[in-house]
């Protein structure tokens, strides 16, 4: 059975949302002090959800770097409604969002290859499936048990 979701901007209670979204992905997200900056951040980004009905079963956050380039700054989408197509749809929105600001770059910082974890490279697989290209990797930027892996995407 095809799940209808819809996507949509919103601006207020946005760190409830990516708090009870991140703390459901425990293979994700598993440093608290990781969890309470996204909660804490995600207030001052632009966000979009993704929902059946009223229940929100997913997140993206973008964070402005410069009048050309955003990030992906944080993303979540509950494990039931994985591989829905829901993720791509919040990715596609957001690009939307920025073109039609003139926003050259789409960004995103991932777990790297160089730290083995299945869930990442699910996550990996996912960006390289929509057309992000992996860029640097930074050995210790988030520590050096967590490897950085820079991944962008020209979107205009």
């Amino acid at each position: 059975m095809k799940e209808n979701f819809k996507i949509q901007k919103v601006n207020r209670n946005k760190s409830e949302i990516c708090e009870e979204i991140l703390r459901s992905l425990k293979e994700w997200f598993q440093i608290e002090s990781a969890i309470k900056n996204y909660v804490n951040d995600v207030k001052k980004y632009p966000m979009f959800i993704a929902k059946i009905n009223s229940h929100i079963i997913g997140f993206l956050s973008l964070k402005i770097h410069t009048k050309y380039s955003a990030e992906i700054y944080v993303m979540g989408i509950k494990k039931d409604f994985h591989k829905k197509g829901i993720g791509k749809k919040l990715v596609h929105e957001s690009i939307k969002y920025l073109q039609k600001k003139d926003f050259k770059y789409l960004s995103v910082k991932t777990l790297s290859a160089s730290k083995r974890n299945k869930a990442y490279a699910q996550t990996r697989k996912f960006y390289i499936s929509l057309g992000f290209c992996p860029l640097e990797e930074f050995k210790t930027l988030w520590d050096k048990n967590n490897p950085c892996l820079l991944m962008i995407k020209t979107i205009n």
